[in-house]
């Protein structure tokens, strides 16, 4: 009898350091908590109103995801991605994305599979209509786009490696959105690897992300030498 409480409690830890797990990465995802930010754990589950025990789990996680360091006594400290770290993390993004890309290719998946691209296409164009105001939109409908790639590919483990580095990468597109000439050819280049998607073109879909994956790479890192950024 004494087995259940136990299993019931172990739930219930497992299910908080989730939820801790997921507000502390969203917090320091979207920059309310910039690189170099300091808090104690206590301060932390103050702040989620839970106790310390999945806020140390979660903090764990998240420096396992190279986000956060955990300092003992001293609760944690996020880190800041710099531009050597944002060159390698696009190396990683592009090779395993483009692996994803063709695995979707070669099922030859049909329009009613592909709409969903095809409606995150159409919402990052919408969004650029509407100028400066756009942007953030922009942003989470070019998101979609290529976690639902993702998902297509049908591979668990890549579809969750790619998230983590996605993830790393996250911070630095925020903060640079507004520093960036309009994002205009991102959705010219998801329209046309809609369409080698749609016609089972593997060659032609893997080559079109790799260019869109580059060209987004030199863009970001260029920001950082315009403005002499080492890390941010």
């Amino acid at each position: 009898m004494a087995q259940k409480p136990m299993n019931a409690l172990a739930r219930l830890s497992e299910s908080m350091a989730d939820v801790a797990l997921r507000e502390l990465r969203r917090r320091i995802l979207d920059n309310v908590w910039p690189p170099g930010y300091q808090a104690l754990e206590q301060e932390l589950a103050l702040a989620l109103g839970m106790s310390r025990t999945p806020i140390h789990e979660a903090l764990i996680c998240l420096q396992n995801e190279g986000l956060v360091k955990v300092i003992p006594r001293r609760g944690m400290r996020v880190l800041p991605v710099s531009a050597e770290d944002m060159r390698e993390i696009y190396e990683v993004l592009t090779a395993l994305e483009c692996a994803a890309v063709e695995m979707v290719a070669l099922r030859r998946p049909g329009e009613q599979e592909l709409r969903p691209l095809a409606d995150a296409t159409r919402d990052m164009a919408l969004a650029l209509e509407d100028g400066g105001a756009g942007l953030e939109a922009w942003a989470a409908a070019d998101e979609r786009f290529h976690k639902q790639l993702l998902v297509l590919c049908g591979n668990r483990q890549l579809h969750d490696t790619v998230l983590n580095y996605w993830d790393r990468a996250h911070r630095a597109r925020m903060f640079t959105l507004k520093l960036r000439a309009k994002p205009v050819n991102s959705t010219q280049e998801h329209l046309a690897l809609v369409e080698r998607l749609l016609a089972g073109d593997a060659q032609g879909a893997v080559a079109i992300n790799k260019a869109h994956r580059q060209r987004a790479s030199a863009e970001l890192l260029s920001i950082f030498e315009r403005f002499n950024l080492q890390q941010m």
